[in-house]
């Protein structure tokens, strides 16, 4: 029984995968200078009783790479969906023009891009501790096997490529942050 062990190490690398996929959308909603649809995607405005994600209450669009507009679909929520961008965080003052709310997208200074590659790299770490949670699972999957009898250079083997998986994703964090720093760093 024991020799027939196999690890699922596709699975393995799809959840390391996972993580990443969770970082890139993490990094969509730093703002860097440059307008992105993405940014909006944490804003959540109380529509009809329930949080509902701004996108699913107006059509937004980026016209210039300095502007978002976001077409409020119903008159009554304009004044909510201001609201919920302004206390978002994200440091954009929305301007009402009839139904349609308008974002101009500011230059960041120095100290706020110095800021925001902290935050990018504080993301980066928590997909690297997620990354670490899935090779430790991978671990104790080959430690039971271990104890259910399968011999040791199998038990090496397969350790052996839950690292290589591990360490491959952590180089791919490593230059998705790297890169996403200098769009930030970028004047």
């Amino acid at each position: 029984m024991a020799d027939d062990f196999e690890l699922d190490l596709d699975g393995i690398e799809r959840r390391m995968e996972g993580a990443m996929t969770a970082l890139r959308q993490e990094f969509l909603t730093l703002r860097t200078g440059r307008a992105s649809a993405s940014m909006l995607e944490p804003v959540t405005v109380d529509a009809y009783g329930a949080t509902t994600p701004l996108n699913q209450v107006g059509t937004v669009n980026v016209p210039e790479p300095r502007m978002i507009t976001v077409n409020i679909w119903d008159k009554g929520l304009i004044s909510k969906a201001e609201k919920a961008i302004r206390e978002s965080g994200l440091g954009i003052n929305p301007v009402v023009d009839g139904t349609i709310i308008r974002l101009p997208i500011p230059e960041l200074n120095e100290e706020r891009r110095r800021e925001l590659t902290k935050v990018a790299g504080q993301y980066a770490e928590n997909a690297r501790i997620a990354i670490r949670n899935v090779r430790r699972d991978g671990m104790d999957q080959i430690k039971k096997a271990k104890a259910d009898g399968i011999s040791e250079d199998d038990q090496k083997f397969w350790e052996g490529a839950v690292q290589d998986a591990t360490d491959a994703a952590i180089e791919k964090i490593d230059a998705v942050l790297e890169s996403k720093q200098e769009e930030i760093m970028q004047v």
